[in-house]
């Protein structure tokens, strides 16, 4: 399997002196092709920073972060706002839709900023919106759907334009549980198709679609598991 992302011993520290936070403490990780790896440790742990700096949303105080073997921390703002339109997709827990925008215009608006002209861009959004299962709610605004409907279409709009990478920042956190399992299967199906997916939750329910598990606390890689069950890397994790 090809790397798809790929960090190298990352640091990250907010602030200066005294008043300075290590929020990542040489973290190396590496989610390839067809894989979908969680990420679980408590609150304050790094999970969160580790996703906005892999998706080019921040950077690095140290360290090297590669999407598809270009080194992101070498692009500029500009650059690496071109391969989130292009490369990178980013589901957030709160949707992020834009409320004056229908579904498809949604979906659409990543490919038109990135100059694929408006029919075109249409198009890829309604096969996004057919991919996730709501091509009938292409012209509903986000005030007019269920948080489930708001979310899937958040996630179309994170694959559209054959995206390789698939950031999810807690996308089940304000759904009910059945709802939740429909989004986890369409992240699984994403990366059964090809794509590398890195999910942060805090639920081992959740963590149990993934191929792997990476535990962090205080900003350090404490365990990873490909085959034990997430409870017991849980229990190993915890002092």
């Amino acid at each position: 399997m090809s790397a798809v992302l790929r960090l190298v011993d990352v640091h990250r520290v907010h602030g200066e002196g005294e008043a300075a936070v290590r929020a990542l403490r040489g973290v190396s990780f590496t989610a390839h092709a067809g894989e979908l790896v969680a990420v679980m440790g408590p609150s304050g742990s790094g999970k969160s920073t580790l996703l906005t700096i892999s998706g080019g949303l921040d950077q690095p105080t140290e360290g090297r972060v590669e999407v598809e073997g270009v080194d992101v921390v070498g692009l500029s703002q500009q650059q690496r706002a071109r391969m989130r339109r292009t490369s990178i997709g980013y589901v957030f827990q709160g949707f992020n839709l834009v409320p004056a925008l229908t579904a498809v215009e949604n979906v659409a608006l990543p490919r038109e900023l990135d100059g694929v002209r408006s029919g075109q861009a249409r198009r890829d959004a309604m096969r996004a919106l057919e991919e996730v299962g709501i091509p009938e709610l292409a012209d509903r605004f986000p005030d007019d759907m269920s948080g489930g409907q708001q979310q899937r279409v958040a996630i179309a709009r994170a694959v559209v334009g054959e995206r390789r990478l698939i950031l999810a920042d807690e996308p089940t956190g304000a759904l009910d549980t059945e709802t939740g399992e429909e989004i986890l299967r369409l992240l699984r199906a994403r990366c059964d198709a090809g794509a590398a997916g890195v999910l942060v939750t805090h639920e081992a329910r959740h963590a149990a679609w993934a191929d792997r598990v990476v535990f962090l606390r205080d900003g350090v890689v404490v365990d990873e598991s490909g085959s034990a069950p997430v409870e017991d890397l849980l229990q190993a994790s915890h002092p």
